[in-house]
């Protein structure tokens, strides 16, 4: 019997937010704007921009860390840096200002989502190939579901898309273990260190991570454990394909 040159079918997790879709820009359009409102309120108390964006930051970071990824995490490190600053300055506090700062931060959730460059293609080509595809995303189901609504994802995920509040490596492992796949044909494909490649490492599976020029400090850990299997960077999407026809090349993976 003559051997295929097809690689075997892998199993393909892909996050969501700027991984297949763009989701930093939007935060920081909101970001932006929040700087120059508290910049003119806080003007006569010289109060710096960059001092403003360290607290926000520190309060944002606070909030997803014991909450997970809720809705209600980035307004809320928007009116705690302006009541902070209120404090420490002695600025009388405005509910008015409040109601701005919270407005404007859940406002973030109602912008029209973008695809990444080559998604399409990606996920076509992915498609095509013959792999199963899965969406594992970190956030509210309703936000979530709009987005992939949005972007008519469900084309290629259809009902096998997973929503999740926490993305920690107990999510995931939960997560393979109802799929049962062998973990060296399964791959997590994400631009976060910490809630997607540190996870999938862990338990044993391949990781792709897209490496973002702009990331969200969140994201950003040391990875100390040690692959199993595959673990590659990459900056472009289109390239996902690529490594791992590699990786069944490499290893000689084949069907006959």
């Amino acid at each position: 019997m003559s051997q295929s040159t097809q690689s075997v079918k892998q199993t393909l997790l892909f996050d969501l937010d700027d991984t297949l879709i763009h989701c930093n820009k939007y935060f920081d359009i909101v970001i932006a704007e929040y700087l120059k409102l508290m910049s003119r309120w806080f003007v006569a108390y010289r109060v710096m921009q960059q001092d403003i964006l360290s607290i926000q930051s520190r309060f944002d970071l606070e909030g997803v860390s014991a909450n997970g990824f809720v809705s209600t995490h980035f307004p809320q490190s928007l009116v705690k840096c302006y009541e902070f600053l209120c404090e420490q300055t002695g600025r009388a506090y405005s509910q008015a200002e409040y109601e701005i700062l919270w407005k404007l931060g859940l406002s973030v959730y109602e912008m029209e989502v973008e695809p990444y460059p080559g998604m399409l293609e990606t996920l076509n080509r992915l498609r095509d190939e013959g792999h199963d595809l899965f969406l594992y995303t970190g956030g509210e189901t309703v936000i979530q579901q709009r987005k992939i609504e949005q972007m008519k994802l469900s084309v290629y995920f259809d009902d096998r898309i997973f929503i999740r509040q926490h993305k920690t490596t107990e999510a995931l492992s939960s997560i393979l273990h109802q799929l049962e796949t062998d973990p060296l044909q399964t791959w997590m494909i994400g631009n976060s260190l910490r809630t997607d490649v540190i996870p999938a490492l862990t338990n044993g599976i391949n990781s792709v991570y897209l490496k973002q020029n702009n990331e969200w400090a969140y994201n950003l850990v040391d990875v100390t454990v040690e692959p199993k299997g595959a673990f590659y960077t990459i900056d472009r999407l289109t390239s996902v394909p690529d490594v791992i026809q590699q990786w069944c090349t490499d290893r000689d993976v084949r069907v006959f």
